[in-house]
């Protein structure tokens, strides 16, 4: 169960996500706080310390300021996600473009720096999107585990952290969108298939390539997601 610290923090990041407080706007007193949420000093001080670790207030003596979201930690990114019924597609296809880019890197640099069996691996971790009878839930497995992979055969390191913590807020916060999500298996197939055709060759040109159009694919997959469950809300509005 959630402290009372927490449940302070959360209330303080709805808030400012939402733009209830102005960038720079002083946020409530702790004693004020303390009394809205019926809590202590400490726990008002820990709740502003995991502000202030998220990048969202600056906490001097005398009181806390808000900060510009653009100078947030990249924790953040999962409390942006979770704001209202549907995460926004705007920051969602943001996200999908900043993985994509990472994905590029990691994929030239596991042709430089990757052995031949670890190639090996990867290549046939790409074989099961051949298919096109597999399940949404394990075609979306699939794409993550060769995903995955990849990123480790990097063998960078920043990388591996940033991408690891992006896939780690991004896809909880996706749950409202799985049951109309629906890939086009076929053209994913294709992808895989250049994929693993510029591995085994070590060809980087040929990685680019295919690795642009299975993230155009993947983001696009997305974005038919919203559009479907934006028309059932709708339905379920009108009905109603």
């Amino acid at each position: 169960m959630p402290g009372k610290h927490d449940q302070i923090a959360g209330s303080l990041i709805q808030d400012i996500l939402t733009r209830r407080y102005d960038v720079n706007e002083r946020l409530p007193s702790e004693r004020d706080l303390a009394v809205r949420f019926n809590a202590n000093r400490g726990a008002v001080r820990e709740a502003m310390k995991k502000l202030e670790q998220l990048g969202l207030a600056e906490v001097k003596p005398g009181g806390a300021r808000v900060k510009d979201r653009s100078e947030a930690s990249l924790d953040v990114i999962g409390h942006m996600l979770a704001q209202g019924e549907l995460p926004d597609a705007v920051l969602v296809d943001q996200v999908l473009v900043v993985i994509s880019s990472l994905m590029g890197i990691a994929a030239e640099q596991t042709l430089e720096l990757a052995t031949d069996e670890e190639i090996d691996v990867i290549r046939s971790l790409s074989k099961p999107l051949y298919q096109q009878t597999l399940t949404e839930e394990a075609h979306t497995l699939a794409r993550f585990e060769l995903l995955n992979h990849i990123i480790v055969a990097s063998k960078n390191l920043p990388l591996q952290i940033i991408a690891r913590s992006l896939f780690g807020q991004f896809t909880p916060n996706m749950s409202a969108l799985h049951h109309r999500t629906q890939a086009d298996h076929e053209l994913f197939a294709t992808f895989a298939q250049q994929l693993d055709r510029a591995l085994e060759r070590r060809d980087v040109p040929a990685v680019r390539v295919a690795f642009a159009a299975f993230s155009d694919l993947n983001r696009k997959t997305m974005m038919r997601a919203f559009a479907a469950v934006r028309a059932d809300l709708g339905q379920e509005a009108q009905s109603t």
